[in-house]
């Protein structure tokens, strides 16, 4: 267990959007229903250009219930130092649960409880469009070192299946903005932008099906009539292409995205391009840093 003390506490809640902040009130049913994320994504989110996939320190912003965060903290991290931030209690508490490894904290991507330069990367996951990406992506570079990477990760349904478009048009999930790419080099803080793509499916008993679907954030803001309306047209779904006691199986493809930071792209910077060289504070502690 990572001790939390050397995290300070946010002196005010941090602040998201109405839509986000439906998630507190689904918390339960979307840690029973909502997937993790591969191995093979996880492994290439965390790799450096040399095939390094062990990088030391790690922030991950949008956190949630912890369905990254324990692959993050899993078999083969060594002595890794994972920061797992998330603006709702309801998720930290099942982050503390989900993955006792991290040290979970309150956090958004627009004001990151750590200091500047103390993150190899810096991981979202099915979080990024969630962000104020003005303010968040220079506090994402300002918490990098130089040479540091921003990775992000979406899980899509597979909506080139007939019957998974169906369910998607059912549970009317809006629009999300899930390739970064343009985002994130109009900055001019982050390099070449690379991209892969894992292939999954998750195995939905109908239990588990409602909990996927109530844990959305536009049906979490419906009124109960509309919610139970559309549980309804899954059951009816779910009947036709379940598979008997098994289920069914909902394939997805996990988007990664991946980029350097630039030397310079501290917004602190002096200009030299070169690290400041390490206090007394630097050696093994987190520290705060939140303006």
């Amino acid at each position: 267990m990572v001790e939390t003390s050397s995290l300070a506490p946010m002196t005010t809640p941090p602040r998201s959007t109405s839509a986000a902040l439906s998630f507190a009130g689904v918390a339960d049913a979307y840690e029973r229903a909502r997937p993790g994320y591969p191995d093979e994504a996880v492994a290439w989110l965390l790799a450096g250009d040399g095939g390094d996939h062990h990088p030391q320190r790690i922030v991950e912003l949008g956190a949630g219930t912890g369905k990254l965060t324990h692959s993050l903290t899993g078999h083969g991290a060594g002595d890794r130092t994972v920061v797992a931030t998330d603006p709702l209690g309801p998720m930290l508490r099942h982050l503390a649960r989900t993955a006792p490894d991290a040290m979970a904290a309150f956090g958004t991507a627009e004001q990151i409880p750590v200091r500047r330069r103390w993150a190899d990367v810096v991981v979202g996951a099915q979080a990024f469009h969630w962000f104020d990406q003005d303010r968040a992506l220079p506090e994402i570079a300002r918490v990098l070192r130089p040479g540091g990477r921003i990775a992000l990760a979406w899980n899509l349904r597979d909506e080139r299946i007939p019957w998974v478009k169906r369910l998607g048009r059912l549970i009317g999930t809006p629009e999300q903005h899930t390739d970064p790419t343009l985002d994130l080099l109009a900055t001019g803080l982050f390099g070449f932008v690379e991209q892969a793509q894992f292939r999954f499916w998750q195995p939905l008993d109908r239990d588990r099906l409602h909990d996927l679907v109530t844990s959305r954030s536009n049906v979490a803001s419906m009124d109960d009539a509309q919610r139970q309306q559309v549980l309804a047209d899954v059951d009816e779904l779910y009947d036709g292409y379940g598979r008997g006691a098994d289920g069914m199986l909902l394939p997805y493809v996990t988007h990664c995205f991946r980029a350097v930071a630039r030397a310079s792209a501290d917004p602190d910077d002096d200009g030299d391009g070169l690290v400041d060289p390490p206090t007394d504070d630097d050696s093994d502690n987190l520290l705060i840093d939140f303006r």
